[in-house]
C-alpha cells in the first residue's frame, strides 16, 4: 500500500507530477491547492477564508487545511493508499497527518522532495500565471511563497530524512524525464 508525500518548492512540478506518479501507482492524488482552488471558484466560505490567504502568498490556517484532509483521507478512494500535494506543510501539520494516519492504523511509506531552482521556480510560476491568468502568482507572491516555503515547509525534509522516510529528486527538466526519477526512486527500496 503506497502512502506518500511529495514535497518541494512553489512551481518545482509537484502537482504535475503528483498526477502523473499517482496514477502510475493506481492511488489518488490529494492536492490541497486544488481543494482550495476548488472552493474558491465555489465561492464556499472556506474559499473566501482561503482566498485572503493565498492572496498574499500566505498558508492557510493549519485547523481549516487539517480538517479538509482529514475528511479526503476518509473517502474510498483513499483507503488503498495516497499520494499528499501539499500537505503536510509545517510541522504541526506533520503530526496531525501522523495522528490521522494512526488512527487509522497505517503510517506514510514515504516522502519525496522535488528540488528546484529558486529562479527557474520564478520564471516558470510567472509563465503559469500568464498562461492560466492565476492572479495569485504576481513575482512578490511568488517570492513570498519560496520564502514561507524556506521558513515553515523546508525543516519537515530534516524531520522525515531523520525517520529514513525520504527520498530527494530533482524536479528540473522534461516532465517525463523527471516522471522516471521519481518512479525510479520509488523503486529503489
Amino acid at each position: 500500500m503506497t502512502r506518500l508525500v511529495l514535497l518541494g518548492p512553489p512551481g518545482a512540478g509537484k502537482g504535475t507530477q503528483a498526477a502523473r506518479v499517482a496514477e502510475r501507482l493506481g492511488v489518488p492524488a490529494i492536492s490541497t491547492g486544488d481543494i482550495f482552488r476548488a472552493n474558491v471558484a465555489e465561492g464556499t466560505d472556506l474559499g473566501k477564508l482561503a482566498q485572503r490567504y493565498m492572496d498574499s502568498g500566505e498558508y492557510v490556517p493549519d485547523e481549516v487545511t487539517n480538517e479538509m484532509v482529514a475528511d479526503r483521507l476518509t473517502q474510498p478512494d483513499a483507503v488503498g493508499g495516497f499520494l499528499l500535494d501539499g500537505y503536510p506543510r509545517t510541522e504541526a501539520q506533520v503530526r496531525e497527518l501522523d495522528d490521522m494516519l494512526a488512527g487509522a492504523g497505517t503510517a506514510l511509506t514515504r516522502v519525496v522532495e522535488l528540488t528546484a531552482d529558486p529562479e527557474e521556480v520564478v520564471a516558470r510560476l510567472l509563465n503559469r500565471a500568464q498562461e492560466q491568468g492565476r492572479a495569485d502568482d504576481t513575482e512578490d507572491v511568488i517570492r513570498r511563497r519560496l520564502e514561507v516555503y524556506a521558513e515553515q515547509t523546508a525543516p519537515l525534509v530534516s524531520l522525515y530524512s531523520e525517520r529514513g522516510l525520504l527520498v530527494r529528486v530533482d524536479g528540473m527538466g522534461d516532465v517525463v524525464e523527471v516522471t522516471q526519477r521519481l518512479l525510479a526512486a520509488l523503486d529503489a527500496d
